[in-house]
Order: structure tokens, then C-alpha cells, then sequence
């Protein structure tokens, strides 16, 4: 594992453009990530679908600084509106990202982004956010080095990403994406996430994502603390075990549409996950009641009905129902009539899964 890689070689062409633009979709992970070292390395590897409609779009634009000084010059932008909270984030990142990047000090940079779900909807926004600006400051060098390649491109940008936002690596390219070393995965790298590169099933085609926002607050506890509380969990070698054989174990799954093995594997993932956090030291609970009645009323409607219905979870409270295609319009109502009355405003949202990032 290298990152010698990423350091730019000599820019041959003048940068001439003043503005760069990319829509990132946000991703929801099979396989659970929760437990990462050094910067941003994660403790082990992970899979995720990409969606399609959550997305933040994001415009960078930039100006040459008259006089280069170690402080970064940024102005962030967020539905319109100035949003100087959330420039220290972006100072970091790019404190992270200057060995890769250096021009990053010679600009001054305006980010406009927004996000296609709503503000505070219990949807985390680093992913997309930090993969779309990440996309931005990449191509930005890719005007300087027109040779550079596609596969260096996408590689790159997902590196710089992880450096912002562990998940942000993985929202790239779709459909399904793999971030981590994994002896079975071609390809697989602790610094940035690859598609997965191995056969998919027609039935997960347009696979579906109801995103049920049980509670639209702030989280108690941030992701990071979580993390770092793996350091010395009783459990934490256990589960960075079972993660690696979780994944050796759906790639048959995917290969033959085991749509009955992929519900088990899925959501012991999530709820593995919540147990992680309910066994640390501190520990805490995410999910809220509501979280509970909807993964009891998904599993009575499974087990009346036969279909292939599962939950996931993120580190937080709302709920992700994972459903064929097939089964859409049926799911959707059920959603509709027996799942909404415990989402916070009875909100909800629909999505699919999506092939990636685009430049606009």
C-alpha cells in the first residue's frame, strides 16, 4: 500500500478554466465499515450501492491568489447561503489533501453545494459532499495533466475523497463499490474504493433504496467517535473478521440473485453494526423505537408475503428498506400505508441504485 502514486508529476498545461462542477451521489453500505487507523484507513473492507437521485452538486470556482501564504483561502456556500461553519471542515481536508494537490494553496476557492434530499433530513451529506468537491479539485489538476488517465482519475479522486470522508470513497462510480484490501476482491485498496469488479445478477438491476427518515436531528454521537471507540472494543477483532467473510460470502450471493441470502447477510451487517456501538466504551443506541417497529413490521411483511424485503442501517436511526425492482410498486405501498407513521413528518424518500458521479 503506496501512496506514492498520487504525488502530481509535472503540470504541463496552464490552467484556464475558472470553475469546475459535479453532482456525487451519497451510497449506502452492504457491508459495514466501523473502525479505521492512520488517516483515514479503514479496519476493514466494505461494500456499498451506490444511489442515484441523493446527490449534492457541487461548484467550485477559483481565482489565483495575488500572494500565497500557509493559510487557505475558501468561502463555502450552501443553498445559497454563506456557510463559514463549515469552513474549518474544508481547512482540514485540505491540510490533508496539500501533499497531492498543491495548488491548493496558490487559489482562492468558492464552493457552492446543495443537496437533492432535504436539508437535515437524517441523511449524511460528508459522502457525497466531500466525493463531489474532491472531483472538483481533481479535475482541476486533470486540465494541468491532460495525459493523465481515466483509471488514475477515478482512483485519485476517490483517494483525495477518502481523505475528507472515509464513505466518500465509494460514491464515485456505481453500482456497487468496494473499499478495503480483500484477498477476493481484484483490485481492492485500503486508499480508495474500486467497482466492484465481478459478476452481478440481473435481479439487482436498478435495485431499490426507500430511505425512511425516522429522526432528521443531529446525531449524539458523530461517526468519528464511533470509530475511534473500536480501538479498544472487546469486540473489535471479532468484527473486522467477520466483515472479511460477510464479503467473501456475497460475492456468490450477487453472482446467483440469492435474494434470500442477501436479506441475512444485509441486515446482520446493520444490526452488527448497532451492536459495535451498544458494546463500546461509552456506549450508546442510535436507533429510536421507531427504528424498531419498522424493522418488526418489515420482517412480519416478509414472512406473510415472501418477498425478498430487507433493512439496512446506517450509524444512525433512519432506515434504509432494500427491495428488487420487481416488487416496486408493492413495496411502495407499504411504505405509504403501514411504514411512514414512523418516520419523523411521515418523510420518506425514494431512491435506486445509481452508476455515479457525473461532471455537469
Amino acid at each position: 500500500m503506496t501512496t506514492t502514486k498520487f504525488h502530481p508529476e509535472v503540470y504541463t498545461q496552464a490552467l484556464t478554466s475558472q470553475s469546475v462542477s459535479y453532482a456525487s451521489p451519497s451510497n449506502i453500505a452492504l457491508i459495514k465499515y466501523w473502525g479505521k487507523h492512520g488517516v483515514q484507513i479503514p479496519k476493514n473492507p466494505s461494500i456499498s450501492f451506490t444511489l442515484d437521485t441523493c446527490k449534492t452538486t457541487t461548484k467550485l470556482s477559483y481565482v489565483k491568489r495575488e500572494k500565497v501564504t500557509d493559510e487557505y483561502e475558501l468561502k463555502v456556500i450552501l443553498d445559497g447561503k454563506h456557510k463559514p461553519g463549515f469552513e474549518p471542515k474544508i481547512h482540514q481536508f485540505f491540510g490533508r489533501i496539500q501533499s497531492y494537490l498543491p495548488f491548493v494553496k496558490d487559489y482562492v476557492f468558492t464552493i457552492e453545494t446543495s443537496n437533492s434530499f432535504p436539508h437535515s433530513s437524517g441523511i449524511a451529506s460528508s459522502a457525497s459532499g466531500l466525493s463531489a468537491l474532491a472531483l472538483c479539485l481533481v479535475e482541476m489538476e486533470r486540465e494541468m495533466q491532460p495525459e493523465m488517465t481515466l483509471k488514475h482519475f477515478n482512483q485519485k479522486a476517490s483517494f483525495i475523497a477518502r481523505l475528507g470522508s472515509g464513505s466518500g470513497c465509494r460514491s464515485l462510480e456505481g453500482p456497487l463499490v468496494v473499499w478495503g484490501e480483500h484477498a477476493e476482491i481484484k483490485g481492492s485498496s485500503d486508499l480508495y474504493g474500486v467497482q466492484y469488479p465481478y459478476e452481478i445478477h440481473p435481479v439487482f438491476d436498478n435495485y431499490q433504496d426507500a430511505i425512511l427518515l425516522v429522526d432528521k436531528g443531529e446525531k449524539p454521537v458523530s461517526s468519528t467517535v464511533g470509530h475511534n471507540l473500536m480501538h479498544n472494543h472487546a469486540y473489535a477483532a471479532s468484527r473486522f473478521e467477520q466483515a472479511v467473510v460477510n464479503l467473501s460470502n456475497l460475492i456468490p450471493i450477487l453472482k446467483t440473485g440469492d435474494l434470500d441470502g442477501f436479506v441475512r447477510l444485509v441486515e446482520s451487517e446493520a444490526l452488527t453494526l448497532h451492536a459495535m456501538m451498544l458494546t463500546s466504551n461509552p456506549y450508546f443506541i442510535l436507533m429510536k423505537p421507531n427504528t424498531l417497529h419498522i424493522i418488526d413490521k418489515i420482517w412480519e411483511y416478509r414472512r406473510e408475503t415472501g418477498i425478498p424485503v430487507c433493512f439496512t442501517l446506517d450509524a444512525g436511526a433512519n432506515v434504509h428498506v432494500l427491495f428488487s425492482d420487481i416488487d416496486k410498486e408493492q413495496i411502495h405501498e407499504f411504505i405509504k400505508n403501514d411504514l411512514s407513521k414512523y418516520c419523523q413528518d411521515n418523510r420518506y424518500i425514494f431512491d435506486s441504485v445509481g452508476s455515479g458521479a457525473i461532471k455537469l
